[in-house]
């Protein structure tokens, strides 16, 4: 059964583009010009996976992310002509997976759009569950308890967590944690490691100014605590 993707873009030229291209890559795709009708076509045709344009009229990205990832957890990709830092920043801290700045190549987006699809479908092996003082990580479930409650986290920020678990007081680089969330690495996007991990640490740890279970190491990267 082919994947559904939504496209969520005020301007119709590249909706149409982004649709043909990738029914051509054998998804199903649906669209959306604003941020409103995005809420109404995914709440009903459950997509896996969203491009989200920013700059949109009567409901822009953030505030569908803002109302939206209360929801579901569903990965989203942002299309952005801003090249400020910040904006992008704001849309990972949102709780976007990733980002493609306009103008992009239809190759990198489809490229993009199977990375984040094979982070949430990769298959676990049974009963793998990962556990460090009161943190518990299946994978075969894709749930995360912290002191027994359920913390939601999107695809990446489960992944990443996921891979820093699974080897404690092993040092990552962003590079090395990149290359294992993607499988493949894109050019500028090694500063969106930190957003993740500052958003994991703000749903994980007791006090996020102070972490207690996943560390910097100054230099290199990230580890968790062994």
């Amino acid at each position: 059964m082919p994947k559904t993707i939504l496209v969520v873009d005020d301007k119709t030229s590249v909706r149409k583009l982004v649709q043909e291209y990738l029914s051509e890559e054998g998804f199903r795709v649906v669209t959306a010009q604003n941020g409103r009708q995005a809420l109404f076509a995914a709440r009903h045709e459950k997509p896996d996976l969203i491009l989200l344009d920013v700059m949109m009229p009567e409901m822009g990205g953030y505030d569908f992310m803002r109302a939206y990832t209360r929801e579901s957890d569903t990965p989203i990709i942002l299309l952005t002509a801003r090249v400020e830092e910040a904006d992008k920043v704001l849309g990972l801290e949102l709780g976007a997976d990733d980002y493609v700045t306009k103008p992009f190549s239809m190759r990198e987006l489809v490229a993009r759009i199977h990375a984040v699809l094979r982070r949430v479908d990769k298959a676990a092996p049974a009963a793998e569950v990962l556990r460090f003082a009161d943190i518990v990580l299946d994978k075969g479930t894709r749930l995360v308890t912290v002191g027994g409650q359920p913390v939601h986290l999107t695809p990446t920020e489960f992944d990443l967590l996921a891979v820093l678990m699974s080897a404690p007081g092993r040092a990552f680089s962003r590079a090395e944690l990149l290359t294992e969330l993607q499988g493949i690495s894109f050019e500028g996007i090694e500063r969106t490691v930190d957003v993740h991990v500052r958003n994991l640490r703000l749903k994980i740890e007791p006090d996020p100014a102070n972490p207690r279970y996943i560390e910097t190491v100054f230099g290199v990267g990230y580890r968790f605590g062994a």
